[in-house]
C-alpha cells in the first residue's frame, strides 16, 4: 500500500502536487481550519489505521504552522496510524544553535524537543548545520537530512557556460566547494564581516585570472540578502559578470528580495522548498527517492 500524503498549507502546493503526480503517494483527507478566535481545527477523515503516513508542512514562519502540525500528527496517533514522518523541506528554529546573549534561548534545541515527541521521522532538505555536526544532536527521533548540492549543480550545467561558484563566507564553503566538484570548475569563498542584520563588509582573494567566468554565488539560506548584494558589488566592481545566486532556502521577505534583483545580480534562483516566484530549482525528485522505502 502507498503512504497516504497529507498537506496543511498552501505554500506548499507546488510542491505537493509533484509528489503526487510521482504515483508514489495516496493523498489524505484532512479538514484543518481556524475558528475565527485563530485557534485551530484538525479533523483526520482518511482511514488510517496501520497505514504509514506522510505529512509534508513548509514551516517557514513555524509560529502559526507548529500547532496545526501537532494536533494533526495526535490525531494521526489516535486514530492508529503505523509511521509518521514529517517532511520540512526547510527546517526553521536551526540558526540559534548557542547562547549569544545572557539568558538567551537555545530555540533550535526546544523546537526540536517539541517536534520529536510528536513524530517518528523527519525528513528535511540542508537545515542549516553550524555548530551541529547532525540533526541527531538535538532531534531524539529519526531524522534524514536530503542535500539539495547535485540537483543545483545539474541546473548550473545546463544554465550557465564556464561558472566560477562562490561561497559568500565561511559557513557557504562547503556548498561552495561541493557545488563546483560536482560541476568540476573552480570555486572561491570570500571573507564576511557582519556588523548588524543588514550591515555587511566583505572581502575576497586576488581571483583577476578568473574574471572571465560567471560568478555564482551558491548559499543554504538567502534571508535579508544583504552578504549576497555586498558581494556581488564586490566583484561587478572589480571586472568580473554580474553573479547568478543561488539559494536553497528563499526565507527573505518580498522587500529584501526586491532589493537582492534590483542590486548587481543577473538573476536570483532559489530552491522549491519554500514557495516563492524566484523558485526554479525543483527537489520533488530528491524527496521523493528518499521516501521509496516508506512504501509497504
Amino acid at each position: 500500500m502507498k503512504p497516504i500524503l497529507f498537506t496543511l498549507f498552501s505554500d506548499e502546493s507546488s510542491l505537493c502536487a509533484e509528489l503526487l503526480n510521482s504515483d508514489h503517494f495516496e493523498l489524505g483527507e484532512a479538514d484543518i481550519r481556524r475558528f475565527p478566535d485563530g485557534e485551530s481545527y484538525v479533523r483526520v477523515t482518511s482511514q488510517i489505521k496501520d497505514r504509514n503516513i506522510i505529512i509534508l508542512a513548509n514551516l517557514h514562519h513555524p509560529d502559526d504552522k507548529l500547532l496545526p502540525v501537532l494536533f494533526l500528527c495526535q490525531s494521526l496517533r489516535d486514530q492508529s496510524a503505523k509511521h509518521i514522518t514529517l517532511i520540512a523541506p526547510y527546517l526553521p528554529y536551526m540558526r540559534q544553535d548557542k547562547r549569544f546573549h545572557s539568558g538567551e534561548c537555545i530555540t533550535s534545541a526546544v523546537f526540536a524537543n517539541i517536534l520529536s515527541t510528536a513524530i517518528d521521522e523527519l525528513v528535511t532538505i540542508d537545515p542549516h548545520l553550524h555548530r551541529y555536526h547532525a540533526l541527531s544532536e538535538i532531534y531524539s527521533t529519526k531524522t534524514q537530512t536530503l542535500k539539495a548540492d547535485n540537483t543545483i549543480a545539474n541546473w548550473i550545467k545546463r544554465n550557465i557556460q564556464n561558472p566560477l561558484i562562490i561561497g559568500p563566507d565561511s559557513e557557504s564553503e562547503q556548498w561552495a566547494a561541493a557545488t563546483a566538484e560536482m560541476i568540476d570548475c573552480p570555486h572561491l569563498v570570500l571573507t564576511k564581516e557582519r556588523f548588524g542584520d543588514r550591515d555587511v563588509s566583505i572581502s575576497y582573494p586576488n581571483a583577476a585570472t578568473l574574471a572571465d567566468r560567471t560568478p555564482v554565488l551558491v548559499d543554504d539560506i538567502i534571508s535579508t540578502g544583504r552578504t549576497m548584494i555586498e558581494t556581488a558589488g564586490v566583484l561587478t566592481s572589480e571586472g568580473f559578470k554580474a553573479p547568478v545566486c543561488i539559494g536553497v532556502h528563499a526565507v527573505f521577505s518580498e522587500n529584501d528580495y526586491q532589493a537582492l534583483a534590483n542590486s548587481d545580480v543577473e538573476k536570483v534562483v532559489t530552491c522549491n522548498t519554500i514557495q516563492h516566484h524566484s523558485n526554479g530549482i525543483d527537489l520533488s525528485e530528491v524527496i521523493i527517492n528518499a521516501l521509496r522505502s516508506q512504501r509497504v
